[in-house]
């Protein structure tokens, strides 16, 4: 485990995010950071802040669940479970495992790992159900997601 005092940065991201605060979040990450999920391919501690501060508030109903949260100072993994509501008004419990790599206790890469498919028929309903195993569907969910960070990137 990490020998410093207090917790280490993959512990703090979630503290942060259960906290509702994008910035401690960002913080949590190295500048040139690389995060990846089936949606999100981000570079850069400012991108991923943006994504997680955009994540934030649009989720009013958001819940987080981390369990399982381990760090040895260079790498840690986490489990966790979101709760919330998505744009389409569907409910959405997306169930996700992250592995990380840290620097200098910051991270610089974050992987999230969740079914895609599994994801897609809760926030999207028959199309999600039909297609979202497809690349197609994903591209587009991927495309949208991008299009928002944009907006929401621009506008803060």
């Amino acid at each position: 485990m990490v020998t410093q005092s207090g917790p280490h940065a993959v512990q703090r991201l979630y503290d942060a995010f259960r906290a509702g605060d994008g910035d401690g979040m960002q913080d949590c990450y190295a500048p040139g950071a690389t995060f990846r999920d089936p949606v999100f391919e981000l570079r850069g501690a400012d991108r991923i802040g943006a994504m997680w501060k955009m994540l934030l508030a649009g989720g009013s109903d958001l819940e987080v669940e981390a369990s399982g949260i381990t760090s040895d100072g260079v790498t840690g993994s986490a489990h966790w479970e979101a709760r919330y509501t998505f744009s389409t008004g569907r409910r959405v419990h997306n169930v996700i495992d992250a592995t990380f790599r840290l620097e200098d206790d910051r991270i610089a890469l974050h992987v999230d790992r969740f079914g895609f498919w599994r994801w897609s028929r809760q926030a999207l309903g028959a199309p999600g159900l039909l297609l979202g195993w497809s690349p197609v569907v994903r591209g587009k969910v991927q495309r949208t997601a991008a299009r928002s960070l944009d907006r929401f990137q621009a506008g803060s």
